[in-house]
């Protein structure tokens, strides 16, 4: 008699599970899956009257590193169309960076790219990964995004335009594959 009613409340559980994900899926409007390749410049002004990124925490041993192991800095970097400081400013760059390699300089990044321009403007695409800073060409991860960007994933390849190591701010170029919906 059990298996009887067993059978009866399987079938229940599975259209009540299949009718919720019929309509969740229908609530988000997924159309065609589309590929955005975006290209900007990232300007990462440490030393300066106005700068973009600040450091918020270090490790007492972080200045007597080669990598600077364990500083923290927290970010609004500009994302312009060209690698000139007065450049178009399509975005901003939100987020920390931290030095997470003992030997390299190695940089744990998570940020979000915030758009403020065009078709994209209020969107946002989130990165977290390793950026190796000193290679010439690195990739992290996109792991989301927000408005047109919803259920984003893809990768950003970086790619150092210029760097002053004296004063440690640089500018970036960014090329950004991107898979949304």
């Amino acid at each position: 008699m059990s298996k009887t009613l067993h059978k009866p409340l399987f079938l229940i559980i599975i259209f009540i599970l299949h009718s919720f994900t019929t309509i969740h899926s229908k609530s988000f409007n997924f159309k065609k899956q589309k590929q955005t390749h975006l290209h900007f410049y990232f300007h990462d002004i440490v030393t300066a009257r106005h700068p973009t990124a600040v450091k918020v925490a270090s490790a007492p041993t972080t200045n007597t590193t080669r990598s600077f192991f364990g500083l923290v800095m927290m970010m609004d970097d500009p994302l312009t169309v060209g690698p000139e400081p007065g450049s178009k400013l399509v975005g901003r760059a939100q987020g920390l960076y931290a030095s997470a390699d003992l030997k390299d300089l190695g940089l744990l990044m998570v940020l979000n790219y915030y758009f403020m321009e065009g078709k994209y403007n209020g969107s946002t695409l989130s990165i977290l990964g390793r950026n190796a800073a000193l290679t010439p060409m690195r990739e992290m991860p996109i792991v989301g995004g927000t408005g047109l960007f919803r259920f984003a994933r893809g990768y950003a390849q970086a790619k150092t335009h210029s760097i002053d190591f004296k004063t440690g701010n640089a500018v970036v170029e960014y090329n950004v594959f991107v898979l949304h919906y």
